[in-house]
């Protein structure tokens, strides 16, 4: 396959469900200035589409575009699911059967608010495990970009002082997830395998905590000694 200056195969077509909010926008609009066709998803067609032309006119180009989440999934190679963690099994049922032989992203961090900065492990033990068990066996999910904070993400073009943990059961899978993360403006880090997303998703939470403590905005996570 063609593949342009940034090694990303041309034409390949990243969703991200739930794009209109503050992370999933953000990255985005990374991945669309790094080679990527993407497609903002929303349960609402015509607040994607809105969200899409904001996007383009902040960017001063014409990469995204908007569908309601169903027909992103559909024609999207990869799926990022981007949504609070109320929404994420509702989201996820609604669009499994567009999900088969695809790699999903899921980002959702679990947490029961007001208590964003508690660690809240759910009934599946992770927001990613309960993915799997949704979309079954013929979808890769990966969990990734968990400790990334939105207002790190709003700036396309501002570096970020961040690694990103991913975790996945198939290497494959990671591989390319982690070609999303340097393209995003961050590095991977294999975190091994989905089951221990549970421990990236908690870390949401404490970072919350820090910022709070230490009046920050967006601390992070970095993995010296790598």
């Amino acid at each position: 396959m063609t593949t342009n200056e940034h090694d990303v195969p041309l034409l390949l077509t990243v969703a991200v469900l739930g794009g209109t909010g503050k992370e999933g926008s953000g990255l985005a609009m990374r991945w669309a200035l790094n080679g990527y066709r993407v497609i903002i998803g929303s349960r609402d067609a015509n607040r994607a589409m809105e969200r899409a032309g904001e996007l383009n006119t902040q960017l001063g180009v014409d990469y995204l575009i908007g569908k309601d989440n169903v027909s992103a999934a559909a024609e999207a190679h990869l799926v990022v699911l981007s949504v609070p963690y109320d929404a994420h099994a509702a989201t996820l049922e609604a669009v499994k059967d567009q999900l088969q032989g695809k790699i999903l992203v899921d980002i959702a961090v679990p947490m029961q608010p007001p208590n964003i900065r508690s660690v809240y492990v759910p009934p599946g033990k992770s927001a990613a495990l309960e993915a799997q068990e949704i979309v079954g066996a013929g979808v890769k999910v990966v969990a990734a970009f968990h400790n990334v904070s939105a207002s790190k993400l709003k700036d396309p073009n501002a570096s970020i002082d961040c690694d990103v943990l991913v975790c996945g059961d198939d290497d494959t899978s990671k591989k390319d997830v982690m070609h999303l993360v340097e393209a995003a403006g961050m590095r991977g880090i294999d975190a091994g395998v989905l089951a221990n997303s549970v421990a990236a998703e908690a870390l949401t939470p404490v970072l919350l905590h820090i910022n709070k403590a230490y009046g920050v905005k967006g601390s992070g996570i970095r993995i010296t000694g790598v």
